[in-house]
């Protein structure tokens, strides 16, 4: 009986640590990459605009 009591808490607490730490970083870690890309496609459009027009 405490072999299925602890089987459960422990599927609970490994669903827990999925969706409640694992998911919410690999959301905040993709969120930070989508703006460092951003910033990078600007920057470089704006470089090759530069370099365009002082030619």
């Amino acid at each position: 009986m405490a072999r299925i009591v602890l089987g459960v808490l422990g599927v609970l607490l490994a669903l827990y640590v999925v969706f409640g730490l694992v998911l919410p970083m690999l959301v905040g870690l993709l969120k930070l990459v989508l703006v460092i890309g951003v910033i990078a496609v600007v920057v470089v459009g704006v470089v090759m605009i530069l370099g365009k027009a002082s030619k």
